[in-house]
């Protein structure tokens, strides 16, 4: 499994302010995977980034909201 990186905006009816983008952490296979779990949600994804174990460390270490979702 991979950890991804998701940025959002909470709400898909208003245009995206770089703002406003908030992440969370999901565990899935694929990108698909992470994006079918989310269709029913009202965020608006804006990019889905497969993190390194290298990146995934850095998350996890310099990130005090840190937390991952399982799909």
């Amino acid at each position: 499994m991979t950890v991804f990186k998701v940025f959002f905006q909470e709400d898909l009816n208003t245009r995206i302010i770089r703002e406003d983008t908030q992440i969370c952490y999901i565990e899935a296979n694929t990108e698909e995977e992470v994006r079918k779990s989310m269709k029913d949600s009202n965020r608006n994804i804006e990019f889905i980034q497969a993190l390194s174990p290298a990146h995934l460390e850095y998350e996890q270490n310099n990130n005090d909201d840190f937390e991952i979702e399982s799909i």
